[in-house]
C-alpha cells in the first residue's frame, strides 16, 4: 500500500463511541445510523423484549431478555466515502467500567440526552471521562417529538451542569405534538418533519428566513423560532471547530431517534467536523498514527460471542499504520512475537474475516488465554506501551461457588474467562481460598449468574458480602494473620495481596494500628 494510500485511508476512518444515561434513546439513535449506513433494513428498539424485535447492537441473550445494553459493541460501515466505526456503550452505571475502557478506543464521542429530561447523573459521569481526555463531544438532544424542557434551558443546562461551552447546530420550532421541524443554521435551511421528502427542506434567504410562501411561516412557533435564533446570533457562542477538535465546545443537534427526524442531518454533519485518527501517547512519546508502523491495544476481551465455537476475541484499536491479517506482531507486555492469522471485523456479533485494517479500526482478534486489558501490540521487535487503561475498584462483593460439584471443571473455566473480560474482579481468601467477585454493580452479578448458566451450563450458589473497600498492599511481605472479619486479606488473579474492609472507619482504624503496610487504591495510581 502506498503511502499517499494509507493516509486517504487513515484519514476516512471515523471512530466514535456513543454514550448517555439510561433510556435516553442512545441504542435507537445508533439503530437510525446504522439504517443510514445501509447494514439494516429495518432499525429494532432495545425494548425488543415487548416487541419481538431487537436492537442490533444487544446482541447478547441477557440484553433481549431485560431490554438493557450490558456490553459494549462494535459496528462498522461505510458512509459517503468515510469508514464509521460505531461502539454502543452500555448505559446503566453498573455497566460504566466497560463503557470508560471503551472511550479509550474511540477518536470522538457523541452524547445523546433526552430532551424532557434534561442533564442525567451517569451523563454527567461519562461527560467528565470525556473532558479527561479530550475527546471531542457531539450533542443529540432527543425525543423531541415529545413535549420537554424549554430549548434555551437544555442549552443553559448543558453549560452550567458540565461546563463546556455549545452551539445549536439547528434549532427546534415547536416539540411534542407541535413539533414542525428545525431551523438548520449549519446549513441554512428549515427541515420540516411529516412531510414529504421532496418538500422536507425549506432554503433561507440571506437574512435568515424562509421563503413567504412556505406553510411553516404563518405559525406562531416559526416566529417563536426566529426571536431565539436572533438572541443565539447575538448572545451565544460562536462556532470554532479548534474548539471542537479540542473538546471545550459541543455542536448541539435537536431531533429525534425514535421519529427517525434530523438523523441523517446530524450524521452528514458529525462526518464531516469529527475528528480522524490522532496521535496517541505512549511510553516513546506522541504516536502518528500515519507515519508509525502498526501498532494497537486491547480494550476489552469478550468470551463466547460464538457460543457453538467458545470462543474468545480481544478487540483491538489500530492506532497506528497498517494490519495485514497474518502478519507478525509483539506482545510488548511480554516481548513475546505471535502470528495474528484470526482477525475479524464486526456487527455486533455479526463477523466477517478481515485481511487488512488501518489505524482508526476495531477488529478482533482471536484470544487462546495470551491477551490482558491494556495490552499494547507492535508491528516488529522495537516495543512500547500505550497509556494504561481505566482500573475500577470494586464497591460490591460475593462469594460464588458452583452447585454442583460435579461440574467444578466448567465452573473453574467459565469464572476464569468472565473476569479476564474484566467487568468483574476476582479474589481468593487466603485462608479458606474461597472464590470472591467484586464489582461495580449489582447487575454485573446478574449477568455473570446468567451467563454462566448459559454458556457453561453451570448453576451458581452467591453468598452476597455487601459493600467493601478494597485496598492493595504494596509488599507482599505482610502477615497473613492480619486478616479479620473487618479486614479480610485476599489475593486476586495475578497472586497480588489486598485487603477488603468493612468500611472507612475499619480501614482508618487498620492504618493507625499497622502504618508499616503500605496499601494503595490502583485508581489513584
Amino acid at each position: 500500500m502506498k503511502t499517499d494510500s494509507l493516509q486517504e485511508k487513515i484519514l476516512s476512518r471515523k471512530t466514535f463511541a456513543i454514550i448517555s444515561h439510561p433510556d435516553a434513546g442512545k441504542t435507537t439513535l445508533t439503530e437510525q445510523l446504522l439504517l443510514f449506513g445501509g447494514v439494516i433494513r429495518d432499525a429494532g428498539t432495545v425494548k425488543g423484549k415487548k416487541t419481538g424485535k431487537f436492537a442490533t447492537s444487544d446482541w447478547m441473550e441477557i440484553e433481549k431478555q431485560r431490554g438493557i445494553s450490558v456490553t459494549s459493541s462494535v459496528m462498522q460501515f461505510n458512509y459517503k466515502n468515510r469508514n464509521i466505526n460505531i461502539l454502543d456503550t452500555p448505559g446503566h452505571q453498573d455497566f460504566s467500567e466497560d463503557t470508560y475502557r471503551t472511550l479509550t478506543a474511540v477518536d470522538s464521542a457523541v452524547m445523546v440526552i433526552d430532551s424532557t429530561k434534561g442533564i442525567e447523573d451517569q451523563t454527567i459521569k461519562l461527560f467528565q471521562v470525556c473532558r479527561k481526555r479530550g475527546i471531542p463531544i457531539f450533542t443529540f438532544m432527543n425525543k423531541l417529538d415529545r413535549v420537554g424542557k424549554d430549548p434555551l434551558e437544555l442549552l443553559a443546562e448543558l453549560e452550567e451542569v458540565l461546563g463546556i461551552e455549545s452551539y445549536p447546530m439547528n434549532w427546534p420550532i415547536g416539540m411534542g405534538k407541535e413539533f414542525l421541524g428545525v431551523y438548520d443554521r449549519y446549513h441554512n435551511r428549515i427541515e420540516q418533519v411529516r412531510v414529504e421528502e421532496k418538500d422536507r427542506y425549506i432554503p433561507l434567504d440571506k437574512e435568515g428566513k424562509a421563503s413567504s410562501d412556505s406553510a411553516i411561516v404563518n405559525n406562531s412557533l416559526y416566529d417563536q423560532c426566529l426571536e431565539e435564533i436572533e438572541l443565539l446570533s447575538e448572545a451565544g457562542n460562536e462556532f470554532s471547530i479548534e474548539k471542537v477538535q479540542n473538546g471545550t465546545l459541543t455542536p448541539v443537534f435537536f431531533g429525534s431517534g425514535l421519529a427517525n427526524f434530523g438523523v441523517q442531518t446530524f450524521l452528514d454533519t458529525f462526518v464531516e467536523l469529527a475528528p480522524s485518527p490522532q496521535p496517541r501517547h505512549s511510553t516513546d512519546g506522541e504516536i502518528d498514527p500515519i507515519e508509525t508502523p502498526f501498532s494497537g491495544f486491547i480494550f476489552k476481551i469478550q468470551a463466547n460471542m460464538n457460543p457453538a465455537h467458545r470462543d474468545r476475541i480481544a478487540f483491538l484499536r489500530i492506532c497506528s499504520g497498517k494490519f495485514d491479517r497474518g502478519m507478525n506482531v509483539t506482545l510488548s507486555r511480554t516481548g513475546k512475537q505471535m502470528k495474528l492469522s484470526n482477525s475479524t471485523q464486526f456487527m455486533a456479533d455479526d463477523r466477517h474475516t478481515v485481511d487488512e485494517a488501518v489505524a482508526g479500526d476495531i477488529i478482533g482478534v482471536y484470544d487462546p488465554g495470551t491477551y490482558q486489558i491494556g495490552d499494547t501490540l507492535v508491528g516488529g521487535k522495537d516495543t512500547f506501551q500505550y497509556d494504561r487503561l481505566p482500573q475500577f475498584t470494586p464497591e460490591l462483593y460475593i462469594k460464588v461457588t458452583a452447585k454442583n460439584v460435579m461440574k467444578q471443571k466448567q465452573f473453574q473455566k467459565g469464572l476464569t474467562q468472565l473476569v479476564q473480560e474484566g467487568a468483574i474482579q476476582l479474589f481468593r481468601s487466603m485462608h479458606l481460598e474461597e472464590y470472591i467477585l467484586g464489582a461495580v454493580g449489582q447487575l454485573q452479578f446478574e449477568v455473570f449468574e446468567h451467563r454462566m448458566k448459559g454458556e457453561y451450563n453451570v448453576d451458581i450458589v452467591i453468598q452476597p458480602m455487601g459493600s467493601k473497600i478494597a485496598r492493595w498492599i504494596e509488599s507482599d511481605d505482610v502477615d497473613d494473620n492480619l486478616s479479620s472479619s473487618r479486614s479480610i486479606l485476599v489475593r486476586d488473579r495475578y497472586e497480588k495481596k489486598a485487603f477488603l474492609f468493612e468500611n472507612d472507619f475499619a480501614l482508618r482504624w487498620f492504618q493507625e494500628k499497622h502504618p508499616d503496610v503500605k496499601l494503595y487504591n490502583p485508581m489513584e495510581v
